[in-house]
């Protein structure tokens, strides 16, 4: 047994070094973040956009290996076992519509300004919350955010527990009516990109 435990911890518990420009992958520099490409679709109204998206999606953290998702386009760093982090950026007011993740938990934390955070089919729960508040929603639960600040807000989001891809983002229904209003087709061009608009409780399984 004195061998067994000796081996662990002469062999598993040993540290290990990295060069500066191995660090370098692993550092994010704010200035130089771009929104997601997935935003950038000039056939796609702003007004549109911002149904759906924060107005600006700053990809921080991708997933390790090939994942296709719309984080890993852009993503400076990628690997950190699973978790993926994007830095949501709004304007006074604007924040997506109501959404479900099917497989992930998605875990907020307000970085500056103060934003409401709504959950449940109907948008029923509320909180607000101020800088350095978090909140973490957990799978199949319809959430949304809102900047109800007077400036530009800016929240961290982490996603973990799954794939962060486009299928598992699920819109609420009556986001699909928003689109439609605001014009024809357009709903048809977030569904492209692998968007649904079932999420309620008493959606089709």
């Amino acid at each position: 047994q004195p061998t067994i435990v000796r081996f662990l911890m002469e062999n598993l518990m040993k540290t290990i070094e990295i060069t500066l420009g191995d660090m370098e992958k692993r550092i994010s520099r704010f200035r130089a973040l771009k929104p997601l490409p997935i935003q950038q679709d000039p056939e796609i109204p702003q007004e549109a956009k911002d149904v759906v998206y924060a107005r600006k999606l700053l990809s921080v953290i991708g997933l390790e290996g090939d994942a296709n998702t719309p984080i890993n386009n852009s993503s400076p760093i990628t690997g950190a076992a699973g978790m993926t982090m994007t830095l949501a950026v709004c304007p006074p007011g604007q924040g997506p519509s109501l959404h479900a993740h099917q497989q992930t938990y998605e875990t907020f934390t307000v970085l500056r300004g103060r934003f409401e955070v709504t959950w449940n089919d109907d948008g029923g729960g509320s909180v607000e919350l101020n800088e350095f508040d978090t909140i973490s929603v957990p799978p199949k639960v319809n959430r949304a955010f809102r900047n109800i600040g007077d400036d530009e807000g800016v929240l961290q989001v982490l996603i973990t527990g799954g794939v962060h891809d486009m299928a598992d983002i699920d819109m609420s229904p009556d986001v699909a009516v928003k689109l439609d209003r605001i014009k024809t087709g357009v709903k048809q061009k977030f569904a492209a990109m692998g968007l649904t608009f079932n999420a309620h409780k008493g959606a089709a399984a």
